[in-house]
């Protein structure tokens, strides 16, 4: 199997070859190229690639479900964005902050039409794809529904914040790898276990992720540190934290979200993050379900040898500090 980064290089390849958008309207596309252009991990068409040469060589038809899969995934990101007031991405403005509110809708828009234009060159096992694809795109809208409902609620459970991080965040990358996997026409078997891999993995991905809003540093990141404590989201860090914290500290998380000192808001909550020791049961749960990933992977019926870029590429991800 070829590795992570070199299917990663030749995916950004054909991104240029293809020049995906038409010119016109300018106003349209130039911000879709913009997002595009400012690159990103390209975790999941990789996987989508990788999962596909699990059984097969890859054909023609995998680049453009990886391509639909990239898209789909972007037009997420702009608008998840717009509803978080996000001001930056990979490090450079957000759409909506640079081009403005409606460019951002209609090209976050436009991006998923032409998600599924590449959809369409899939030929083996169309059928199912579609529905993965189509089931994918709409538990992810629920997912981002139910983030948005947790913001105007105080008794979000841990276990009601993992399922909403499945839909929201893992669901896409199983599906990823599940439709490598039908593309290449493997066994219902092999499907299912690439999809729990995949999931379990972006359980751990996520919590890692939040992790790192909270403790990472903002020249790694890409992004605003403590955007989510800005944002008042209820991640696991803050679900711990209020659920270990004693009255004094319930008082003070209950605060801080009022607040809008931001500047003293974000260091105060990584405070009662560490003193509840919310960050160590956020880090245990990343290996609890990265274990579960490794476990599906070791079950997937296949030469061990051929696993070997999805192991490297899981604990990479696992394992980053951005």
């Amino acid at each position: 199997m070829q590795s992570f980064r070199s299917l990663v290089q030749q995916f950004e390849e054909r991104i240029i070859a293809l020049d995906l958008f038409p010119q016109q309207p300018a106003n349209l596309y130039d911000p879709c190229r913009y997002l595009l252009s400012l690159g990103g991990k390209r975790v999941r068409p990789a996987v989508c690639l990788m999962a596909n040469e699990l059984f097969t060589d890859i054909e023609e038809c995998t680049w453009h479900a990886a391509l639909a899969i990239e898209l789909f995934h972007n037009f997420t990101l702009i608008h998840d964005d717009i509803m978080d007031k996000a001001p930056l991405r990979r490090g450079f403005e957000t759409i909506h902050s640079k081009y403005g509110l409606t460019a951002g809708i209609l090209g976050g828009d436009a991006m998923s039409i032409y998600a599924y234009q590449h959809l369409s060159f899939v030929e083996v096992n169309f059928k199912k794809v579609l529905e993965v694809f189509n089931t994918t795109a709409i538990q992810v809208c629920d997912g981002q529904q139910i983030d948005m409902d947790f913001e105007q609620r105080n008794d979000v459970s841990s276990e009601e914040y993992i399922d909403m991080i499945s839909l929201k965040t893992s669901v896409l990358l199983a599906a990823s790898m599940k439709i490598g996997a039908l593309i290449a026409d493997a066994s219902a078997d092999n499907c299912d276990k690439l999809y729990e891999f995949g999931k379990n993995l972006g359980i751990a991905f996520q919590l890692q992720d939040d992790y790192l809003d909270a403790f990472g540093k903002t020249s790694k990141l890409g992004k605003q540190q403590g955007g989510d404590i800005i944002a008042n989201k209820k991640t696991y860090l803050y679900i711990q934290a209020l659920q270990a914290a004693n009255e004094t500290q319930r008082n003070e998380i209950a605060a801080w979200v009022l607040s809008n000192n931001y500047e003293e808001k974000v260091p105060a909550m990584l405070r009662l993050f560490q003193s509840t020791d919310a960050h160590i049961k956020c880090r245990n749960a990343v290996e609890l379900y990265s274990h579960k990933a490794f476990e599906k992977l070791k079950e997937i019926n296949v030469p061990e040898d051929k696993k070997g870029q999805l192991y490297l590429l899981a604990k990479e991800l696992l394992n980053r500090e951005q």
